[in-house]
């Protein structure tokens, strides 16, 4: 392990072990409010993470904030470059305020980072996992007149559905307890699916795309995605069974892999395979088939938020947390079953 990963691991541990308490004063802290409707016109949501995953997996609750609050801007906290990319297309977002992944290679940048999220002033500051330390620092740190670090201990779970467990969901729920502290009513709507906000131009690039890369545009397409990441990722075994099944099972359909960046194929790159590092791109290719098959992953949830029909294939991870939720989208949780019972899942998907 290199000096940096060590120096990190510490920093983590530190970060964990300051932040585990903060914010838990305010929980089940009765709001003082001065008669007055509440407006609320600046918002920080925080969720200093860079994973493609973890960034898409905040859209369901940015959505509930600008229904909730529409004439509000946005900054969001995050890490890493990908922001900017995934939030373009929302109106209502005005600063990505980015940490950089390696703070101890840019320690500069890292510290001008928190002082720029102390200098603003907002209403309203949301923590979007109230286990991340940063995140709850980030929230403490902020100069606002709420603060909402994401507990809802005070949240009877019972009532809000079985679906309170996902992870882009918890956070909507949560979210709506809170702000009925401040007069705001609870809105009782489905909550909404990720979304990337792509443009028609975009589509439509991506299926010019699609096109070039296909053997017969005259043919429904099937899209592939065969990495994951650690115990996330199926074997080359396990592929060649379930994709030599796909291709049996339906020949009148094209078939297309998306790459990862590390250039895996699980397939042996046997079909037509796309890869971009414009995350924009990927999610207007995949719109423009007709089913996205993939593991657990970022690019799983790209898919999702593109809009695709997504059949997520989980045998690792928690289906009931990470599930594709968005309509005709399905979870498969391969330690059950075999593999003509998950190819007829696709079938009924692809009906």
């Amino acid at each position: 392990m290199g000096i940096f990963k060590k120096i990190d691991n510490t920093r983590r541990k530190v970060m964990r072990r300051l932040a585990k308490n903060i914010g838990t004063s305010q929980v089940n802290k009765p709001i003082k409010l001065d008669g007055k409707k509440i407006e609320i016109k600046r918002v920080l949501i925080s969720r200093p993470n860079d994973r493609l995953g973890n960034l898409l997996l905040i859209t369901p609750l940015l959505q509930e904030v600008i229904a909730t609050f529409p004439d509000c801007k946005i900054d969001m906290f995050v890490r890493g470059g990908l922001a900017p990319a995934l939030f373009k297309n929302y109106q209502n977002v005005d600063q990505i305020i980015n940490l950089p992944r390696k703070p101890f290679k840019e320690l500069l940048k890292y510290m001008l980072v928190w002082v720029n999220v102390k200098k603003h002033r907002y209403d309203i500051a949301i923590n979007v996992v109230k286990y991340s330390s940063s995140g709850r620092l980030s929230c403490q740190v902020a100069t606002s007149r709420f603060k909402f670090f994401g507990d809802d201990d005070d949240m009877d779970t019972q009532t809000v559905g079985a679906d309170y467990q996902h992870i882009a969901k918890q956070p909507v729920y949560s979210f709506r307890n809170y702000v009925t502290k401040l007069g705001f009513a609870k809105s009782n709507a489905p909550v909404p699916p990720l979304n990337l906000k792509l443009t028609e131009e975009e589509l439509a690039h991506g299926k010019t795309i699609v096109d070039g890369l296909v053997h017969d545009t005259t043919k429904k397409t099937i899209c592939l995605f065969t990495y994951a990441t650690g115990r996330k990722c199926y074997s080359t075994e396990w592929w060649a069974a379930f994709y030599g099944k796909l291709k049996t099972e339906f020949p009148d359909y094209n078939f297309l892999e998306v790459l990862p960046k590390e250039n895996v194929s699980q397939i042996n790159f046997v079909e037509p395979a796309f890869d971009s590092g414009n995350v924009r791109h990927i999610g207007a290719v995949i719109k423009n088939t007709a089913i996205f098959i993939g593991a657990d992953s970022g690019i799983m949830h790209l898919a999702s938020a593109a809009g695709a029909t997504t059949v997520g294939l989980f045998h690792y991870t928690n289906t009931k947390i990470y599930e594709p939720y968005n309509d005709n989208s399905v979870a498969i949780d391969t330690n059950f079953g075999t593999v003509n019972d998950w190819v007829e899942v696709v079938r009924e998907r692809l009906a």
